[in-house]
């Protein structure tokens, strides 16, 4: 509703396993092809008042018609409705049915940023179906926040095994992966703007193989069987960007760390952690400068989706998301925002990263993976700066064009 829930408002919801993380990001920043807004009732006046209101002072009649200006003029909320086409290498060309509405869960706090809910649905050329509802709330000036998210569906895909050879060499596997998700969590305010909470992670899939393919890509084990995976670990966060689905200023901080075992009842015993940055500055009213690094570490015996992904999270664009995957992912990227006439915008952004079984690895030259592009930007809703984007972008031996709800982050 970036959750989206990155709505940017449902940012966090993004994390989700296994696999989820292909749909949910676009739950984590909401959009809206329309406002509409939710006016604040004004209690009918009696008689007696009326006549009251007649007789008193002007100055009392003008302050009393701006009140009632002011209060029916105030909004709760918008609604969130965006049919999104969608063209992914790795999913196929369909469309994202978006619902959402962005609210204030008090009109009496002003400081909590504004809450998100949202459905999102997913249909493709290649079969792939699936819907999800997530779900981002901030509560009581903005000392608390919850966050909670559920998918159900099936994704078809390609798999080319594990590390950077694999990738490379393009032998693939098709899949069908059936399964539903579940992320739960919940952060207490600390001093100096940090977060910190718990979270969980309960699923189950199962993968079977598809026709066609490379004869020489391997098989997954576990193929044809149901897989449940049940993890609960812990989030830190930071964030002082004074607009999340358009940031100006500010940074944004992301750590999670997710501890998946046997004791829980997941099929697998393995750890996950992850870390974000943004940064945002204005070089202008018009234009801004973003910057972002990720890092992606697994620990354990996960299952081959278990491990860090290349091209999900929009980290980076310009790769099929599945292609390059392995048990530590790092990588950056800069995008130049100009802000264009008549809700127009255009964006481009270039990075590099890489994958590989150990730390050492990722930045040696085989490993790396650069990527760079440009997109063009359509604000849907104004008063949050919300908007929809359509992204070209080349990598390392191939081409992506992608469309999303707000900025990629």
């Amino acid at each position: 509703m970036k959750a989206c829930v990155h709505p940017d408002g449902m940012r966090s919801v993004t994390r989700f396993r296994p696999s989820a993380v292909l749909l949910l990001p676009l739950l984590c920043s909401l959009a809206m092809a329309q406002d509409v807004s939710d006016g604040v009732a004004i209690p009918c006046v009696s008689p007696k008042a009326r006549v009251a209101e007649a007789s008193s002072s002007s100055q009392d009649g003008e302050k009393t018609k701006e009140t009632q200006t002011s209060a029916s003029t105030k909004k709760r909320g918008n609604f969130v409705i965006a049919p999104i086409p969608v063209t992914s290498p790795a999913l196929g060309s369909g469309v994202i049915p978006v619902v959402g509405y962005i609210f204030s869960l008090s009109r009496n706090d002003t400081i909590s940023p504004a809450s998100v809910v949202g459905a999102a649905g997913l249909i493709t050329d290649n079969g792939s179906r699936a819907f999800a509802v997530a779900g981002q709330f901030f509560v009581k000036e903005d000392t608390y926040h919850a966050s909670a998210g559920f998918f159900k569906g099936n994704l078809n895909y390609n798999l080319y095994g594990i590390g950077i050879t694999a990738g490379d060499a393009e032998a693939k596997l098709p899949l069908k992966q059936d399964g539903t998700v579940f992320l739960g969590e919940f952060q207490r305010r600390l001093p100096r703007r940090f977060f910190i909470g718990p979270r969980v992670i309960a699923g189950h899939s199962v993968i079977t193989v598809r026709e066609g393919g490379s004869a020489t890509a391997p098989v997954p084990p576990d193929t044809g069987l149901s897989t449940r995976l049940t993890a609960v670990g812990f989030i830190v966060n930071r964030d002082t960007r004074p607009n999340r689905f358009y940031p100006t200023s500010g940074t944004l901080f992301n750590f999670t760390a997710d501890f998946f075992a046997y004791a829980f009842g997941s099929k697998y015993s393995f750890q996950s952690y992850r870390v974000e940055f943004n940064k945002y500055g204005s070089l202008s009213p018009k234009q801004v400068l973003a910057y972002n690094a990720f890092f992606c570490a697994t620990g354990g015996e996960p299952p081959f989706y278990g491990n860090c992904i290349y091209g999900t999270h929009n980290e980076l664009r310009g790769y099929e998301a599945g292609r390059y995957l392995d048990r530590y992912m790092v990588a950056t990227q800069l995008e130049y925002r100009l802000v264009l006439p008549k809700r127009f915008g255009a964006v481009a952004f270039g990075g590099i990263g890489g994958i590989g079984p150990g730390g050492r690895e990722l930045f040696r030259g085989s490993a790396l993976l650069p990527a760079g592009g440009a997109g063009l930007r359509f604000t849907l809703n104004k008063s949050h700066h919300v908007n929809l984007r359509a992204d070209l972008a080349v990598g390392k031996n191939e081409r992506t064009f992608s469309m999303g709800i707000s900025e990629a982050f």
